[in-house]
């Protein structure tokens, strides 16, 4: 019998990666642990490190291509579904141009070095302009605040979190997520010893989440209405003269339009429809600006709604303003070994926004993508330019995007289209042929994007722990495969040889780096903690911030035009504000097929206050129909105090009830899909970003 034998990795199930210590014994997993000696996490891990092995052993996951026919799906070698893509993929571009076929790249895209690497290319490859990605149902406001204000898309800041005296938490909940554009394993400790050391840490939220249990202090606050109280504290800031820019004040542009502007919001004008006290937001912004280091962070919350780009903006001004943005203990900004901002220098590319507009909607690009919420219409609108194929890699949009049965008639009506999954799940189930690659325990692991978000520099590779079968191939093996059959170049090199290219480009000379320094460091290396790095890291063309870009100052119009429909408001047909949670053992959609991370008390519930339940006559877990203006879905109530008067909230990911899927264990706890309930005509009209939180529903018992 082999001897046991322990393998270092790093967790790819969310964005904290924590380091996994795992023995195994003749290709058996015996254990799961956190791994003491990580250079990031320090031994912490969550109930979803365990899942891995779920994942690696799930008999639903697809190892070889299968084709959809009239007599259900076939297993095909790799051969023949490469030749079928071609053929197809090219017959639809000859026939109806080269912009007739989409892309849309899921979530677990990033989480993974080989669909990273070599999915960029691939697409290009197809030639179309149509690219969609789960972004603009997430991140998009932040990626846009980093582009016009600090000139790279990419150059997000990240809370300093072991170093701060204040934190300030907006419509995220890290204690769950591990943090989430902020990379940082074990975060509910964290924020206790920002307490322990004499700290304060203030989450607003509509509800009482997980992180508002380990705060100093929790306000509610009415959903959509993050903008107003932003603007309210900086209007404090500037009018008690608590404002100094610090080292950044030679630095930046239009300091005082912002001040200007912010005179328009004092607390008395706004106080009451935030769901705050004037006094409230008075001493929350004498607090942040007066403490000696702080930090405020917004998240989904704040990202997934009407002004999304608004609140992203003001949450760096209110960093900048108190001098806590590239300043030890506020909000600064990361420096990998694999430093994709610092490349832009050589590539030029910082990002883009509006070089061209989408077909039927005309909303802007950006960065190469055109927002997810017309990408339905996009097929189903007939006309010059519309889409008869799609690609999707690593993702659900059926059930990540709004109006998922809306996408289901799209994908439907598509003449071809191909999945780059190992489901065959609510969204592959359209495809023609779907290609499954190797997954987690099977694949080697450097994580390229979240080392840019992380809330140190570490740096770490994970060899993959189990060898791959015969008949399965690697992610980057698809990907080259395909882009040399419509690119007609081979690409010589291998994930590893790609990623001792970019360590050339590499600021660290010590210890000389490439992918066999990392495996010589299993524990992962530790590169210290993020530093002042502005005006050096700027890439705006005069260096400085631009605090007042013109494309923000024009939606605050956008923004007092509803704050005048707010004050009038009137009862309306659908009273209730619906809002997304998250839960620590799911993440999106894709971990719903293990059964240790399903099991227990049914988690894809209606949370309600139990005052508006009793108004409406409800009992705990009576099963109730929730509608808006575009769908409908029945599930249990869970009545709780924790969530704010007129707020209601469903978890993100679920809704595995639909035919044609092969996930038997997510459909056993299949729940509801809250994206049945969402509108696609609902943005953030500043960046195209999909307005989730704050969708107006109806509630009634069954």
């Amino acid at each position: 019998m082999e001897e046991i034998k322990t393998h270092y990795r790093t967790c790819n199930l969310c964005e904290a990666m924590c380091g996994l210590e795992i023995k195994h014994q003749n290709n058996t997993i015996i254990s799961i642990k956190g791994d003491k000696k990580d250079a990031l996490s320090k031994g912490h891990i969550c109930p979803k490190a365990t899942a891995l092995e779920d994942l690696y052993l799930d008999k639903d996951r697809l190892k070889t291509p299968i084709k959809r026919t009239e007599k259900g799906w076939i297993a095909i070698s790799w051969e023949a579904a490469y030749d079928e893509i071609e053929t197809e993929l090219k017959r639809i571009q000859k026939q109806y141009g080269k912009n007739a076929i989409g892309s849309y790249r899921g979530n677990p895209t990033v989480h993974n070095t080989g669909l990273t690497l070599f999915g960029a290319s691939f697409l290009q490859s197809i030639g179309s302009n149509q690219k969609y990605t789960a972004t603009s149902v997430d991140q998009l406001p932040h990626h846009f605040a980093s582009l016009m204000l600090f000139g790279h898309y990419l150059l997000l800041p990240i809370p300093d979190i072991d170093r701060t005296d204040f934190m300030l938490i907006m419509g995220g909940n890290p204690a769950v997520s591990n943090g989430s554009i902020m990379t940082a394993p074990d975060f509910s400790n964290r924020l206790k010893a920002i307490k322990k050391r004499g700290g304060k840490v203030v989450v607003i939220d509509p509800r009482f989440t997980e992180t508002s249990k380990i705060a100093t202090t929790h306000h509610f606050i009415k959903p959509g209405t993050d903008a107003l109280l932003l603007l309210s504290l900086i209007h404090v800031i500037f009018k008690e003269k608590l404002s100094d820019l610090g080292h950044l004040e030679a630095h930046t542009n239009g300091l005082e339009t912002v001040q200007e502007i912010a005179k328009n919001y004092e607390p008395q004008k706004t106080a009451k429809l935030i769901g705050f006290t004037s006094e409230e937001i008075e001493q929350l912004a004498r607090d942040f600006a007066t403490s000696k280091t702080a930090v405020c962070y917004g998240r989904m919350g704040l990202s997934t709604q009407e002004f999304g780009g608004l609140c992203q903006w003001l949450v760096n001004i209110l960093n900048c303003i108190t001098g806590n943005l590239d300043t030890e203990g506020g909000a600064l900004f990361t420096k990998p070994i694999i430093d994709i901002v610092g490349i832009s220098k050589i590539t030029g590319k910082t990002g883009s926004f509006n070089t061209r507009k989408s077909r039927v909607h005309k909303l802007p690009e950006f960065t190469g993508e055109f927002p997810v919420s017309t990408l339905a219409d996009e097929i189903l609108i007939t006309g010059e330019g519309q889409l008869k194929a799609m690609i999707t890699i690593a993702g659900n949009p059926v059930l990540s995007t709004p109006n998922g049965k809306q996408l289901e008639k799209a994908f439907e009506s598509l003449e071809y289209m191909v999945a780059i999954d190992i489901y065959l799940n609510e969204t592959t189930k359209y495809a023609n042929i779907i290609l499954p690659t190797t997954s987690g325990l099977e694949t080697p692991l450097y994580d390229l994007v979240f080392h840019q978000f992380a809330i140190r520099n570490t740096a770490k590779y994970s060899e993959a722990l189990f060898e791959k079968t015969e008949e399965q191939r690697h992610d980057w093996e698809v990907l080259k495969e395909l882009t040399k059959r419509f690119s007609g170049k081979k690409n010589p090199m291998n994930l590893e040889q790609t990623l001792d290219y970019m360590l050339q480009f590499s600021s660290y000379k010590e210890p000389k780096l490439a992918v066999s320094t990392l495996k010589e460091h299993p524990h992962g290396l530790d590169f210290g903690a993020l530093k002042s790095q502005f005006p050096e890291r700027l890439f705006t063309s005069d260096k400085k911030i631009a605090l007042a870009h013109p494309l923000f100052i024009e939606d605050l119009e956008r923004l007092n035009n509803k704050l005048n429909v707010w004050q009038t408001e009137q009862t309306s047909e659908y009273p209730f504000s619906l809002i997304g949670r998250r839960h620590l053992r799911s993440n999106n959609s894709w971990m719903h097929n293990s059964k240790r991370l399903v099991k227990g008390k049914e988690r894809c519930t209606l949370l309600i206050n139990s005052k508006d339940a009793n108004a409406l006559h409800l009992k705990e877990g009576q099963i109730v129909k929730v509608t808006s203006d575009v769908g409908q879905v029945k599930l249990p109530i869970e009545l709780a105090d924790t969530i704010m008067q007129g707020v209601v909230s469903i978890p993100h990911g679920w809704g595995h009830h639909r035919n044609g899927i092969n996930l038997e264990i997510a459909q056993q706890h299949a729940g509801v899909s809250i994206n049945d309930l969402t509108n696609p005509k609902n943005i953030d009209m500043l960046t195209g970003n999909a307005d989730f939180s704050g969708t107006k529903v109806k509630i009634e018992g069954v």
